[in-house]
């Protein structure tokens, strides 16, 4: 099978640095629609990495988070937990896949993803969350700010737990979803 050319890493990531960047802006700008912008986003990002093409996968993320950034008035604060951590996971799990061939390393990566995770709330937690979207004034916050580090370690891993092979799940079908495309 021969390789693809150039012009088609270049045209297929910006495809997904376009959907991304539209994706992370709208999400910046509707409150309720922000989780949604990551998702979409995370998912055309997962475009170029069908291809395996890593290159375009990471210009890709560069280019869709300056493009949200300027787009949105300069407002990192909504676009820092995609930066720091949704925007790089599906690299993250793509090295995995193609890198890591033993159990034993798998467990020891997905600790490394897990704690970059939680390390990643916490950030969005202190320069977010409570700064931005004002969650001290929710009734549930008392009980998180006393046991924070037990619900964001205890808690964000096991989400993480059941995000991760979630991740990897969407990965295939975009896979499958490009496979179709006959460069």
């Amino acid at each position: 099978m021969k390789r693809p050319s150039k012009s088609f890493e270049i045209a297929l990531s910006a495809i997904a640095c376009a959907v991304a960047a539209l994706a992370l802006t709208l999400g910046s700008y509707v409150d309720f629609l922000l989780a949604a912008g990551y998702v979409v986003a995370v998912f055309a990002l997962m475009v170029p990495l069908s291809k395996n093409f890593v290159w375009g996968e990471i210009l890709a993320f560069l280019g869709a988070v300056i493009l949200a950034f300027f787009f949105c008035a300069f407002s990192i604060f909504r676009l820092l937990p995609f930066a720091a951590f949704f925007g790089l996971h599906p690299l993250a799990n793509w090295a995995q896949k193609k890198f890591v061939k033993k159990k034993p390393l798998h467990i020891l990566v997905f600790l490394g993803k897990a704690a970059w995770f939680d390390l990643a709330m916490w950030l969005a937690w202190t320069v977010v969350f409570v700064p931005v979207f004002g969650v001290e004034n929710a009734t549930w916050y008392p009980f998180v700010q006393k046991y924070f580090y037990l619900v964001l370690f205890v808690g964000g891993t096991l989400f993480f737990a059941l995000y991760d092979p979630m991740i990897f799940l969407c990965q295939r079908s975009v896979d499958l979803a490009v496979a179709r495309i006959r460069r």
